[in-house]
């Protein structure tokens, strides 16, 4: 049984050390490549090619390693390798632990440089000013409908969506007290206390006092130093923060996902695959909203997604944010975008995420 085990290790230690080599050649090509790019200042992150990496990878895989592993592990290579040729900071709705902190992570690797802020708003200033290169932040939840905030600064801004991330949001109650009966406070983001509705009065606790913060992650942080007080928050924050978990999962709705948006200044290529996000401000006037959307189904491009949000301007009464199917450069969505150039900002054209 020893010497079995003992020549299974040395042939995972030789295949170890052939990924290695293997690992280190990829790297030196991409030195090469992060040299032609830096002379041109072309963009680092290519989420369409990665996507498009990814897929073929997964197409000519033949197991036992699942879509799910591949990616995990190709993921981070990617993150290693954007960093090998050109590190660049990412801002993201902090603070660490934060679910928006974790979908950043997942996108850019544990070894990118990361730039917690306190707000929406400050994700978009610090790429706008440049004291970073990606933003992310939440743009819609599964249960709670659109971020509003996103939204709205999305129509200010010139920044573009340059990808997208899906992430299931699963809660965790964590205390500092083991005896439920001591805690008098519980802390969490404010849809979270909604999310998390039915444990809460199956564990008699819909009448603890409940403070709403900034994020999930910070619940964690003051629940750790407070006695008598709890959090609702995610499994990686309370761990972050010493937090002892007392019970997992406590979400009303399993499924709960959020879409987290990656924000930066440059136009991604076509992918095939590809989503793009508008803002219509449209006149208000009988039929406007129908004859537009019309055009989009003449031209045969699928709408995934209409929210209305009220305008700001005095000359509208609404601005509708739309997902659609394709790319900005292509012919037909040209065309309808020909048609509409007034009432049309372009938001970005990005590569499709997947829910997880």
């Amino acid at each position: 049984m020893d010497e079995k085990l003992q020549k299974l290790r040395e042939e995972i230690d030789s295949i170890d050390d052939a990924i290695l080599e293997l690992l280190n050649k990829r790297m030196e090509v991409v030195k090469k490549v992060g040299e032609l790019k830096n002379r041109t200042n072309a963009p680092i992150y290519r989420p369409e090619r990665e996507i498009a990496i990814l897929n073929r990878l997964k197409e000519k895989n033949r197991g036992p390693l699942n879509d799910k592993a591949i990616e995990a592990i190709f993921l981070e290579i990617f993150a290693v390798s954007r960093n090998l040729e050109r590190p660049e900071r990412v801002a993201y709705l902090g603070p660490e632990g934060s679910f928006t902190h974790q979908a950043a992570e997942s996108r850019f690797g544990a070894m990118s440089e990361y730039l917690p802020t306190h707000s929406i708003a400050a994700v978009f200033k610090s790429v706008e000013a440049q004291r970073a290169k990606y933003g992310v932040v939440p743009i819609e939840n599964s249960i709670d409908g659109v971020v509003g905030e996103t939204l709205d600064l999305l129509g200010k801004s010139d920044l573009k969506i340059v990808a997208e991330v899906y992430m299931p949001i699963h809660h965790s109650f964590a205390s500092l007290e083991e005896d439920l009966k001591k805690i008098k406070k519980i802390y969490s983001k404010d849809i979270a206390f909604g999310q998390c509705r039915n444990f809460l009065q199956e564990h008699f606790l819909e009448d603890v006092e409940q403070i709403p913060v900034e994020s999930t992650a910070k619940a964690a942080m003051l629940a750790a130093k407070e006695p008598g007080s709890a959090a609702i928050c995610s499994n990686i924050a309370a761990k972050l923060y010493n937090l002892p978990i007392l019970f997992e999962n406590i979400e009303d709705v399993h499924t709960n996902m959020t879409r987290f948006i990656v924000l930066s200044n440059f136009k991604n290529q076509r992918s095939g695959f590809d989503k793009t996000s508008i803002l219509a401000k449209l006149q208000d006037r009988p039929g406007a909203l129908v004859r537009f959307l019309e055009d989009f189904d003449a031209a045969k491009i699928n709408l995934t997604k209409i929210e209305s949000r009220p305008a700001e301007d005095k000359d509208f009464n609404y601005w509708f944010y739309i997902d659609f199917d394709g790319h900005v450069d292509d012919k037909n969505v040209q065309e309808v975008f020909a048609k509409h150039k007034k009432e049309i900002k372009w938001l970005g054209s990005y590569a499709k995420g997947e829910p997880k």
